[in-house]
């Protein structure tokens, strides 16, 4: 007889292959058995990834005029603008960090195509003393500062002083001066803006009240009245990028400094009470106990000793209603007082005309109108009465007082 061939891949009983005794295991069963284990693992490794991105992505802050934040009041687009310029910008957070910065900044500027180094300062809460600030001032070639208060620019530079704010209603600034960045930059944002004098201002409202861009004589210190003009919302408005990018585009390095709490200055030993408190206090502190041991003297005597009366302390009915008066009295509170002359009324007339402690007004109207043989509305005029004044509460009380008599007469 003539042998059957059989092919080598067909499958036989059992589960295997002609070859050998090995299970088919198809990718589509492997998944479907560990299908819980895989999906679980695709996760954490999809979430370990983007944490991973996120640590690795530049971090952004919420803070005004950081480079940092790209919010309206930000200021990462004039930052971004300066870059692409070729100006090095470094933002810092801290004055130590901000003196290594000038000092690698002004290492750098040891080559003659350096332009030098500018600093950007926006101490908004007046965190940097003075002795802080000369250093400062003394370790960059220009300054650049931003809303300063007045012991900062005491600190800095006595000619430039505070002069007030920009009048309501003016939106805009023309440059009005000499001066080669304002003049190139032409008008600016005004609103919400300080003005400050100077030798050298621009973008005064007025002449000589005092301008919103001021600087020293040798122009190594200017002094910018707006936040809006650098913020990212107003940047690309009139000509706040061109101030902007002069100003602080005129050196290769921008240390962009920004203080925090982590800049006030520590002091030794904390300050005594003698020293916090005002130096009249030595003098008139003194006499000022005196006065008030001779007060409390005075008074205790006149009041005479302390009476002890046994607890618990019974009050008449009689008293508790005429404290109550007086307080409603005092209070010309016209309304609670007649309220609580009604339900006093209604109460002691559904008593009397046995109507049950939980008749209504209503029912206890028409019971005392029946009882009387009076109409409804003439008896409700009274129990319903509305008095608006003192004297019309008196009057009303005693129209009460004699519905009540008549009722419990007959």
């Amino acid at each position: 007889m003539t042998p059957v061939l059989e092919s080598p891949n067909r499958p036989v009983r059992g589960g295997g292959t002609a070859d050998g005794d090995r299970p088919v295991h198809t990718f589509a069963a492997w998944f479907r058995r560990h299908r819980t284990w895989t999906l679980l693992i695709l996760v954490f490794s999809v979430g370990v990834g983007l944490t991973i991105m996120a640590q690795l992505s530049p971090r952004g802050d919420s803070f005004p005029l950081s480079t940092r934040n790209a919010a309206p009041d930000g200021a990462r687009a004039a930052a971004e603008v300066l870059r692409s310029r070729g100006v090095d910008v470094r933002q810092t957070d801290n004055f130590g960090a901000t003196m290594s910065a000038l000092e690698d900044a002004a290492g750098a500027g040891a080559f003659e195509d350096s332009t030098g180094t500018t600093l950007f300062l926006y101490d908004r809460n007046g965190y940097l003393d003075p002795v802080q600030l000369q250093a400062l001032r003394e370790a960059t070639d220009r300054l650049v500062v931003v809303t300063p208060r007045l012991s900062t620019l005491s600190a800095l530079d006595g000619e430039i002083r505070p002069a007030g704010v920009v009048p309501s209603g003016v939106a805009t600034l023309e440059p009005g001066c000499g001066l080669d960045d304002p003049a190139a930059a032409g008008a600016i944002t005004a609103e919400s803006a300080y003005l400050y004098k100077a030798a050298r201002a621009c973008y005064e409202p007025t002449e000589g009240l005092g301008g919103l861009y001021a600087s020293s004589d040798d122009g190594s210190l200017v002094v910018l009245g707006s936040t809006q003009i650098l913020s990212n919302r107003l940047l690309d408005e009139h000509g706040n990028a061109a101030l902007t990018l002069r100003t602080l585009g005129a050196s290769d390095n921008l240390v962009w400094y920004l203080p925090g709490l982590a800049d006030v200055a520590e002091e030794d030993t904390p300050k005594t009470l003698d020293q916090l408190a005002a130096p009249w206090v030595a003098f008139i502190g003194p006499w000022l106990a005196l006065v008030a041991v001779l007060a409390m003297a005075w008074r205790g005597r006149r009041l005479g000793p302390l009476v002890f009366e046994p607890l618990p302390v019974v009050v008449k009915a009689v008293e508790t209603a005429e404290g109550r008066a007086r307080l409603y009295h005092d209070a010309h509170a016209v309304d609670r007082a007649a309220d609580s002359l009604r339900a006093g009324t209604l109460v002691r007339l559904a008593r009397v005309l046995r109507l049950g402690p939980d008749a209504e007004s209503t029912a206890i109207v028409d019971a005392a109108a029946r009882h009387l043989g009076r109409t409804r509305e003439e008896t409700a005029r009274v129990l319903e009465g509305r008095p608006r004044t003192e004297s019309e509460l008196v009057h009303w009380a005693q129209q009460l007082e004699s519905l009540e008599k008549e009722v419990t007469a007959q």
